[in-house]
Order: structure tokens, then C-alpha cells, then sequence
């Protein structure tokens, strides 16, 4: 049995998981509610209320997702599955090495994650198919840092700079 964090299931998370439409709403609550909290928030104390989100969503997110707080969160986009949870961090579709029993070639006791976002994706009502779409890679800046604050602050969508396309004569 393998010891690395990302193989972790805990009692309860993998039904959750296996409910991408609850999850979906549920996101979709959060979110709205987010958008409507969060000023007064920052207003009464920015540093309080990023703190608080983050207490908040960690645990959480541990629990249902075994979230790694890579603080650019996907999970709609991959049908509620984390794609941080590979052994690779592949946020854009498997490695070559998914096992014929639709396993991790790197910890073969777990499903692979994109077998598992594949699956769950087909089963979502408004993201469904956005796991077509390219995810830029990690900001590694924002590790343990909350996904929320860094959505509401668009933070989460800003490019590093160096990352750019540059465009030579």
C-alpha cells in the first residue's frame, strides 16, 4: 500500500466524488454566495477574511477531493476530480502509462485520476466537456493558498511573468 499523500481515499470521499451533479451544485452555491460575501469581507479585514476562506476551504476540500492546495482549482473543469492527486500533477489528460485495469502506473492500488475525471465529466450537467479544455500550467506561487480568494481576486488567471508568448522577427 502506497504511502504517498496523493493515494490517500478517505471513508465517505469517493461517493461523494462519484456525485459530480451534487458537487456541481454545490460548487455552484459556493461560488454565488462567494461572490456576494466576499467584499464585505475584504471590506471588514482583508488578511481576516482570506484566512478565514482558507480555513474554511481546506479541510473541506482535503476530505472530498484530497485536495494538494495548488490554489488554481480545476475541479469543474475535470469532472470534480483533482488532477493535482496524480503522482505526475497532469492537469490536461493521463500520462502514457494508465494500466489496462485503468490504474496509476506510479501507485498501481489507485484508479487513475483521468480514467476516474473522464468518467465523471460525462455525468455533469453545466461543466460537462470543459475537460477539453487546456489548463495552463501551475502557478506553483499560489500553493496553499485558497482557490476562492484567488477566483474572486483573479489572481488565479493572471500569467507569471516569463510565461508568456513571445513573438520574434
Amino acid at each position: 500500500m502506497s504511502t504517498l499523500p496523493e493515494a490517500r481515499r478517505l471513508p465517505g470521499s469517493e461517493w461523494l466524488k462519484d456525485h459530480p451533479k451534487l458537487l456541481e451544485v454545490i460548487y455552484l452555491f459556493t461560488e454565488k454566495t462567494l461572490r456576494w460575501i466576499y467584499p464585505t469581507l475584504k471590506r471588514i479585514s482583508p488578511r481576516g477574511g482570506e484566512r478565514l476562506l482558507l480555513w474554511v476551504e481546506e479541510p473541506i476540500k482535503r476530505y472530498i477531493f484530497n485536495c494538494q492546495m495548488c490554489g488554481q482549482c480545476i475541479l469543474h473543469s475535470t469532472g470534480m476530480t483533482c488532477p493535482m492527486t496524480c503522482p505526475k500533477n497532469l492537469r490536461n489528460g493521463p500520462c502514457g502509462g494508465v494500466r489496462q485495469n485503468g490504474h496509476c502506473e506510479v501507485i498501481p492500488e489507485m484508479p487513475c485520476v483521468w480514467t476516474q475525471a473522464w468518467r465523471r465529466d460525462a455525468r455533469m450537467m453545466l461543466y460537462r466537456h470543459e475537460i477539453h479544455l487546456i489548463q495552463p500550467p501551475v502557478n506553483r506561487t499560489l500553493q496553499n493558498t485558497s482557490s476562492w480568494v484567488n477566483m474572486l481576486e483573479g489572481i488565479d488567471t493572471q500569467i507569471p511573468e516569463g510565461w508568456g508568448v513571445e513573438i520574434r522577427d
